[in-house]
């Protein structure tokens, strides 16, 4: 004997193989008018608008040609965990010692073929680790992936398939002419359901200050990024590849970023020509400027970055780059942020004369510099100085020390305090002269009485920034 409970419009029912009993009243029957069109009635809407069937006509056939040249990417990865559970190891383990144990990790990706010969390009995070790696075509057939290369600081990688015959290939776009407002349209294979496709608009562009890799310059789009389209690409509706898929806000809806194919491409092409990315390297120290650090230098508005040290003998140096510099354009491309600059720099060829905008005492002057490569292993030199105090100014004092003058306090909810000087900074230089002694600093102090604020060149650990500090009575 069995029972079988369902609730139906309502009703609940006892079901027995020999018993049916009805628990609800009897109602009259309905009848429904079929929703399904016939041939000699018309549709609700008889003529839409020829411009909602030009898209979706546009649509439709940017899925149609570049679905094929995407892919759905399985990794996986070992990792080591506890044998029991870390509730009871306080009570058992003792007891019950055990080495960790092997746990398989599985994760879904999504990419896009390079090349006919079977280069693929998806995310770093989409393979970082994996042991194991599985590509799968939209006909269906599966190969083992292999790492080409990877690059964590932008989040590219290349891996290869071996497929007998050639494969069809992406056709990749100019992220650099991409203007806010054009259609986006995203594939992938979000949550592992194969060949997704989402369309929305190119909200910004030249995204850096977002916080996910090192060098960021973030396409933003609205259409629909899902776990599982990272490394998918983001089109144009020429179905040209713009952007790699590769990060959405948790808390936000419609707030997705894709890295630009232009950066893509660069970083792609040297991972398959050699494995590895040299980037450019200047050798400065720079900061972002505020509206108070603007100000001070003269400018209306706050754009560039500005130069806190040149490491002697690097191509800043050589270049004729001093602290105090404002950097207002690389190689022909205006620079508004530090994290612009940077990326800027770290994409530009080695050994080429490149244009170098920077504004210096109010002038502005164009610098030739040629880059090399970066050494990522490089550290600057840490200056720790200690000596006794002086006299206090606008909420600090100041003692002298083998390396320079330090601030040795700072008074709280002070002018100096305000300003974000902290005890233990070293004063490098105050309205651009040199200060290397109490006596230095006092010179540089009267000068400065004049004039509304003061420019102090700092040096807070390994890092030097300038504060505008705002002059009281």
């Amino acid at each position: 004997m069995f029972k079988l409970f369902f609730r139906l419009s309502g009703c609940v029912f006892l079901m027995l193989p020999w018993l049916v009993v009805g628990g609800c009243n009897e109602r009259p029957e309905t009848s429904l008018t079929s929703s399904v069109r016939q041939e000699v009635s018309p549709p609700p809407v008889e003529a839409p608008a020829a411009e909602l069937l030009l898209s979706q006509r546009a649509f439709i056939e940017v899925s149609d040609k570049v679905t094929p040249v995407v892919v759905n990417i399985s990794a996986e990865r070992v990792r080591m965990v506890d044998r029991i559970s870390p509730l009871f190891e306080d009570f058992f383990g003792d007891f019950l010692p055990a080495p960790p144990a092997e746990q398989r990790e599985r994760s879904l990706g999504s990419g896009f073929i390079l090349s006919e010969d079977g280069y693929i390009l998806t995310n770093e995070h989409v393979v970082s680790g994996a042991e194991q790696i599985k590509v799968r075509l939209t006909d269906q057939r599966v190969f083992p992936g292999k790492v080409v290369g990877v690059d964590p600081k932008t989040d590219v990688a290349v891996i290869k398939i071996d497929a007998a015959g050639p494969l069809p290939v992406a056709v990749l776009g100019d992220s650099d002419r991409l203007k806010v407002g054009q259609w986006a349209l995203a594939i992938g294979n979000p949550f592992g359901l194969d060949s997704t496709l989402t369309v929305g608009v190119i909200s910004a562009t030249g995204r850096t200050d977002v916080g996910i890799e090192d060098y960021e310059n973030f396409v933003q789009t609205d259409a629909s990024i899902n776990p599982g389209n990272s490394g998918g690409p983001l089109l144009n509706i020429y179905g040209e590849v713009v952007g790699v898929n590769t990060a959405i806000v948790a808390s936000g809806q419609g707030i997705g970023f894709a890295i630009p194919i232009n950066l893509a491409r660069l970083i792609a092409d040297q991972l398959i020509s050699s494995g590895q990315v040299t980037r450019g390297w200047l050798g400065v120290s720079i900061q972002p400027l505020d509206a108070a650090l603007a100000e001070s230098f003269g400018m209306d508005r706050v754009t560039g970055a500005l130069v806190t040290r040149v490491l002697p003998g690097t191509p800043a140096e050589k270049a004729g780059i001093r602290r105090g510099d404002v950097l207002l354009s690389f190689a022909g491309k205006p620079v508004r942020t530090v994290k612009e600059l940077q990326l800027l720099v770290a994409s530009s060829a080695l050994g080429k004369r490149v244009p170098v905008e920077v504004l210096r005492e109010a002038t502005r002057l164009t610098l030739i510099v040629v880059l090399v490569a970066r050494d990522e292993t490089a550290q600057p030199a840490i200056q720790q100085p200690y000596a006794e105090e002086s006299a206090p100014w606008v909420g600090m004092s100041f003692e002298e020390t083998g390396a320079g003058v330090r601030v040795a306090e700072v008074e709280p909810n002070s002018v100096a305090a305000n300003a974000g000087i902290q005890q233990g900074d070293l004063v490098l230089a105050i309205n651009h002269h040199v200060v290397k002694t109490l006596a230095d600093l006092y010179t540089a102090r009267q000068r400065a009485r004049v004039r509304d604020s003061a420019l102090l060149l700092l040096q807070r650990g390994d890092t030097n920034l300038f504060v505008a500090l705002p002059l009281k009575d």
